[in-house]
């Protein structure tokens, strides 16, 4: 054996016995062409590189929708595994129905094969020794040993027989089959829940109608009745029962109180169901045939509010909740001197036309009232007996929280209105109150209680009778109504019985500024413009409704209504409407920009005949007004589109409040200054 040693391009044969250490030489390193260069410090420098089983190509901005969270959140695992190559083997369970049915299939075939088989070796074998002429021998020994070359190819081919099959049946996969792979494990997910109890549930069904919540109330009113005729049986034993019962009665409550809320809203539900038509004709219905006539207007009956114990009684007095639109008092007394009673405050809402929200019932006959304009919840009162209240509707009372006495400055005859101003310099509460007895009286509420100042008394004396020992005793004047100035909170109107209008001050408290002999017969109602400063109204029983301005002696209008005018009010959003009722059962409303000598609406509003039409107010928002009458009847009236005509706006011009107010002011003015008299007129 000989070894051949390379170097560059010659060979030498070298035999066996020579030593290793002679023909060895150093050896050369072959260099590629684009072999880098390195330094020692770089051929030193190790680099390390870790395998991980990431994904490179997996997404690391999935986002799903999370149902607990309500929101898109990224989702933190991600799955890495990356599959190259899958394949769906076609492997069947040997106790599946499948299998037993291939194998049932299979098995008659294979017991016809086999007696062919052998009736074929028998054949050949014989034809073979007669043939050759072969002993016997050994043709069974060549048989033998074919037979075991068969048996040992059919043990390496086919799997063992299936159990149960009796060892003769054959699977169909005559082939070894493996899979294998690797997977990193992935720990389970695990939920955790918590189930807790449901809450009872009680399934409830019934009819509600105003005569279900009627009988309702009646039975609970039934059994209060019942428990104060309870008498208290004498005995510590006894009193004791009685006293767990009631204790017992108190804690359980009563059912109505309880769900008294509930009640009022389900009760508006009924009406609204059953107003329904009413209040779709408030919300939307205008009468489309003031289209066809420029100066007139008509009125759309709404609501009627009433309740069963007031029905005797005359309505006295209306005013507005200044904050809640919907809602209104209403007073209840009798202009019958003869015939006086009891009197109720109610408060009624357009929510709820078929009962009123509170009922106060009083001793005596309410003349007026007035509602705080900045504390809707409290109520100034006056009494036919010349006291004045204070109502507070939040508190749960049955009577006021504040009411005077002969003690602390009561009037000694009917307080006919009541008005508040604002808080004083000590920012305490204060009204005001007029009377028959001639005296403005300011009411103060310091401490909670109730204190008075007199303003001003209303004397007259031009005519001043001789008492029987020839003293001159000066006559009073009955004071029925009064307003204040809306800008110069010092000023106010007052008008008697007599006719007379004085302008008085909170300053002077011994005269008048000005006195005008306004009308023949009792003033009813005087008011302020709420757009002019200087034009008031008045209403009187000599049938006339008069406009008059400040510091002048006669009327700039007056209007002969032929009947007593009960009340008048100006409208709220115009300064040249006004509305006033009379008692023949007439509301009249004027409009001076279209017609300065006819009305143009008057509509007969009681239903039945000698109704007399007390009092009226401008709701401060919706088109819509309130007259009351003699028989404790409030109804509600929408006013047509005629009734409420504003001026029309320029395009691309929008005024703000004071310029709206500034051009109702030149728009009155404007007339005022066609019926002014000259002023060489005035001088002589």
């Amino acid at each position: 054996m000989t070894r051949v040693r390379v170097d560059g391009d010659d060979a030498t044969e070298m035999g066996d016995g020579t030593d290793a250490d002679e023909w060895m030489q150093a050896k050369t390193l072959v260099k590629p062409d684009d072999q880098l260069d390195l330094t020692e410090a770089e051929l030193k420098e190790e680099f390390t590189r870790i395998l991980t089983a990431n994904n490179p190509h997996a997404p690391q901005n999935i986002v799903r929708y999370s149902f607990k969270e309500r929101q898109f959140k990224q989702t933190s695992s991600v799955d890495q595994l990356a599959i190259h190559f899958a394949l769906d083997g076609n492997l069947l369970h040997k106790d599946s129905d499948e299998a037993r049915r291939q194998m049932s299939k299979a098995s008659p075939a294979e017991a016809a094969s086999e007696p062919a088989v052998s009736e074929m070796g028998e054949d050949k074998s014989g034809a073979a020794t007669a043939e050759g002429g072969a002993p016997a021998a050994e043709g069974e020994a060549a048989e033998k040993e074919a037979e075991g070359k068969e048996e040992a190819r059919d043990d390496s081919a086919t799997p063992a027989p299936a159990a149960g099959s009796g060892g003769d049946g054959k699977l169909t996969n005559q082939f070894n089959f493996s899979e294998r792979a690797s997977q990193t494990y992935n720990n389970p997910y695990r939920e955790r829940g918590t189930a807790t109890e449901p809450p009872p549930r009680a399934t409830f069904s019934g009819n509600v109608t105003q005569w279900e919540i009627f009988d309702a109330y009646q039975d609970d009113f039934d059994k209060q009745e019942k428990n104060k005729e309870k008498k208290v049986v004498p005995g510590r034993k006894e009193e004791e029962k009685t006293r767990k019962k009631l204790a017992i009665s108190e804690t359980q409550g009563d059912d109505i109180n309880r769900i008294s809320t509930s009640a009022r809203i389900v009760e508006r539900m009924v009406n609204q169901n059953t107003y329904d038509d009413i209040a779709q004709d408030f919300k939307y219905w205008e009468d489309t045939s003031d289209e066809y006539r420029d100066a007139e207007g008509t009125l759309l009956p709404l609501w009627k509010f009433s309740h069963e114990k007031a029905k005797k009684l005359a309505v006295t007095s209306l005013c507005w909740n200044p904050k809640y639109n919907d809602l209104f008092a209403v007073a209840f007394g009798s202009y019958d001197f003869v015939k006086q009673g009891i009197g109720m405050i109610l408060y009624f809402s357009e929510k709820n036309p078929s009962y009123p929200e509170f009922i106060y019932n009083v001793d005596s006959g309410v003349m007026c009232l007035d509602i705080h304009p900045e504390h809707p919840y409290l109520l100034a009162v006056g009494y036919y007996d010349g006291s004045v209240g204070v109502y507070n509707v939040v508190e749960n009372q049955d009577g006021p929280i504040h009411r005077c006495t002969a003690k602390n400055g009561k009037h000694t005859d009917p307080v006919w209105q009541v008005r508040w101003q604002k808080d004083d310099l000590d920012n305490n509460l204060n009204f005001f109150s007029v009377s028959s007895d001639g005296r403005v009286v300011n009411w103060i509420i310091v401490k909670n209680e109730l204190t008075y100042q007199d303003i001003i008394k209303l004397t007259i004396p031009e005519t001043a009778a001789e008492g029987p020992d020839g003293t001159k005793l000066t006559s009073v004047g009955c004071g029925t109504a009064f307003d204040f100035h809306k800008k110069t909170d010092y000023l106010f109107l007052v008008g008697t019985e007599e006719g007379k209008v004085h302008t008085c001050s909170k300053a002077y408290t011994s005269q008048f500024l000005d006195t005008i002999d306004a009308h023949h017969m009792a003033i009813y109602r005087v008011a302020w413009n709420h757009y002019h400063n200087n034009v008031f109204i008045t209403s009187s029983a000599d049938w006339t409704v008069k406009i008059w301005e400040q510091n002048t002696s006669y009327p700039l209008f007056t209007f002969d209504l032929n009947s007593s005018v009960g009340d008048v009010a100006w409208a709220p959003y115009s300064s040249t409407v006004f509305a006033a009722v009379t008692a023949d059962g007439k509301v009249h409303v004027y409009d001076l920009s279209v017609n300065k000598y006819e009305p143009v609406c008057e509509q007969v509003v009681a239903q039945k005949k000698k109704t007399k039409l007390t009092h009226i107010a401008f709701n401060p928002v919706h088109p819509i007004i309130i007259v009351g009458d003699d028989r404790g009847n409030v109804t509600s009236l929408k006013l047509s589109p005629n009734l409420r005509k504003m001026p029309k706006e320029k395009k691309g011009v929008v005024l703000d409040q004071a310029q709206k107010e500034a051009e109702q002011v030149a728009k009155l003015e404007k007339l005022l200054s066609m019926v002014r008299e000259p002023i060489d007129s005035k001088k002589s």
